[in-house]
């Protein structure tokens, strides 16, 4: 992580991760367009097979006419990620403490994470285990909008404009290897919250 200076993973908030999520918020984060711009994208993108959502909570925004074979989740709430109905598999784990995840190589199809990225001090290595649990081919797609929790954000989420934030997703997907060149996709409903979608695939080996 010598690529990015000191402090650019800071947060206003310093304690553990455990303490801010160990009471449930049962909150979308974004607007009901932007939810139905999310589900509606991940539709198109025809997500099958198994899925895995990282910093998951209460809602994955997969659509109920969308088929998929399993869909696990990882979060930071146990009784969050208890009233996801769209989980079959529920683990509660903080990634800034152990980025590490606990599946094996090629487990998954596709691997999202909604509107969570900005509190990742350790992008680049959850991005590595993401590609690690990724059939090659699989896609991984990172949705960002403009809410956060302000005192859990990094510093330089806080910092940057959303350009520079959607680049500095991008590039830590490029550090974190195995994954095809990042692209973004911009699904912003007209007059609601904005919907960016970082996407890569799992490349060959």
């Amino acid at each position: 992580m010598d690529t990015f200076p000191p402090g650019f993973f800071d947060r206003g908030d310093a304690r553990p991760d455990a303490a801010f999520y160990s009471w449930p918020r049962f909150v979308t984060h974004i607007d009901e367009q932007a939810v139905a711009a999310v589900g509606a994208l991940y539709e198109e993108l025809e997500l099958r097979g198994a899925v895995l959502d990282l910093m998951s909570s209460w809602v994955s925004h997969l659509p109920a006419e969308l088929r998929l074979a399993r869909a696990a989740g990882l979060g930071m709430n146990a009784a969050e990620l208890a009233a996801n109905p769209r989980l079959d598999e529920r683990c509660v784990r903080d990634l800034n403490a152990e980025p590490a995840l606990p599946w094996p190589d090629a487990a998954f199809d596709a691997v999202l994470c909604a509107f969570s990225v900005q509190y990742l001090v350790r992008p680049v290595e959850v991005f590595a285990e993401a590609a690690r649990v990724l059939t090659p081919g699989g896609k991984i797609l990172i949705a960002t909008s403009h809410r956060l929790f302000p005192t859990k954000a990094i510093a330089a989420w806080r910092a940057l404009a959303a350009p520079e934030r959607l680049r500095l997703v991008a590039h830590c997907l490029e550090l974190a290897g195995r994954l095809t060149k990042p692209r973004l996709i911009d699904r912003s409903p007209p007059g609601a919250d904005p919907l960016w979608v970082i996407a890569a695939e799992r490349a060959p080996d």
